[in-house]
């Protein structure tokens, strides 16, 4: 390992553990599996690692003593996939994107090898923090938030915010096991009002050089795109740069018919998600670059971190903190500055 990767090794290494911690607004369900579980942890480590980062990850293995939840109880605890609205008077389809998480839920067992959950905590040992629920009451809104590892993956989060007819959001993003030098798969999908809908899927590029990352994997991409006319927009450059960490044949629309929902998006993000995972397994694994590629998605993260549009919603329903650690610590783990933005919101 050269040396100027030795310090990405630890928060990676801290990366891998699935360390569980209960923070008081957990539900008594969790509670209730955890203690009737073994006190054995299922742990998800990198194979081929180096011996260096190998040895610090053992390390933080050592400092844990929660077992993990299956894939199961990681959704059941919440009751996922919710069948109805925070907002009790809607109707069971009020919850516009729940299709999608059941989808990628199913195709993820059925397909992905050694599926199994990690932790949705930050690594503060001293105040750490179960980002896997919110809710607020009095506003009506609740988030819930799951992470797995596969074999393929690095690590899979899954995001779903209800806040009723207001706000409807999924949110998911897939990191390739480092040793495949592939983009990530980055999907959200929003819903405002019932009346705007914004919709982003795509195999977001790791390189700094995006053309050289990306051309290989477009060519798979665009066939699909090509099908659906209503997700051909472009991205506003208010937030984000698309020439960085997006490619040419991302799916974007900005739209008012709510049937293109199921009409072409469903569609379409089934397909990028299969495509995705057809190019993991016929990629040959790159195991001298994991270094590179890891901090090249540590690069994606700490751009995303900074740029989240999102921040200022979670921070307007949950709190200024809270919004900024799930972005940081969860959202984006491997992004840098989290000190730093932890002190300009002390600051405020």
């Amino acid at each position: 390992m050269k040396a100027q990767h030795l310090l990405l090794a630890l928060p990676v290494a801290q990366s891998f553990t699935t360390t569980v911690h209960h923070t008081s607004f957990v539900s008594r369900n969790v509670e209730q599996v955890i203690r009737g579980r073994s006190s054995t942890a299922v742990w998800d480590t990198e194979a081929d690692i180096d011996v260096v980062t190998r040895d610090k990850i053992a390390s933080l293995l050592q400092q844990a003593s929660a077992p993990a939840l299956t894939v199961e109880e990681s959704e059941e605890i919440y009751g996922m996939p919710w069948k109805s609205s925070i907002d009790s008077s809607l109707e069971e389809d009020a919850m516009l994107y729940m299709p999608f998480w059941e989808w990628q839920m199913q195709f993820m067992k059925e397909n992905l090898t050694n599926l199994r959950t990690i932790s949705t905590c930050s690594e503060d040992s001293e105040n750490p923090v179960d980002f896997s629920y919110k809710e607020n009451s009095k506003k009506g809104a609740r988030i819930v938030s799951t992470c797995y590892a596969s074999d393929e993956y690095r690590k899979i989060r899954m995001t779903y915010y209800d806040a009723g007819d207001n706000t409807q959001v999924f949110n998911s993003v897939w990191y390739p096991n480092p040793k495949y030098n592939l983009p990530v798969l980055g999907i959200d999908l929003l819903s405002f009002n019932q009346k705007k809908y914004l919709a982003i899927v795509d195999f977001q590029p790791i390189h700094e050089n995006e053309e050289d990352h990306a051309l290989p994997f477009e060519e798979h991409l665009k066939p699909i795109k090509e099908k659906y006319d209503s997700l051909k927009g472009r991205m506003s450059s208010k937030f984000y740069d698309e020439t960085q960490f997006f490619s040419q044949e991302m799916l974007f629309a900005r739209f008012e018919d709510e049937s293109i929902v199921n009409k072409d998006l469903f569609p379409a993000f089934q397909e990028y998600v299969q495509t995705h995972l057809k190019l993991v397994r016929e990629t040959e694994p790159v195991s001298e670059e994991m270094p590179f590629i890891l901090e090249r998605q540590k690069a994606y993260d700490t751009y995303s971190a900074q740029r989240d549009p999102a921040t200022g919603l979670f921070a307007a329903m949950f709190g200024e903190e809270w919004a900024d650690g799930f972005v940081y610590d969860f959202l984006f783990a491997l992004s840098s500055k989290k000190e730093e933005s932890k002190q300009e919101v002390a600051a405020r």
